[in-house]
């Protein structure tokens, strides 16, 4: 294998790689079961103790 072999393969496998973490990502932070988990993360900075 060259380097021009190895490169090409990272390139292209690890932009698909990204892309499906990505949309993995996106789908659990949308999820709607999450939401009330999310909404609670985002008042605890404004509860006091």
């Amino acid at each position: 294998m060259t380097y021009e072999t190895v490169s090409a393969f990272a390139q292209t496998y690890g932009l698909v790689y990204l892309f499906v973490l990505f949309i993995g990502v996106l789908v659990y932070a949308l999820w709607p079961s999450n939401r009330e988990r999310f909404e609670r993360a985002a008042r605890m900075p404004l509860q006091e103790d």
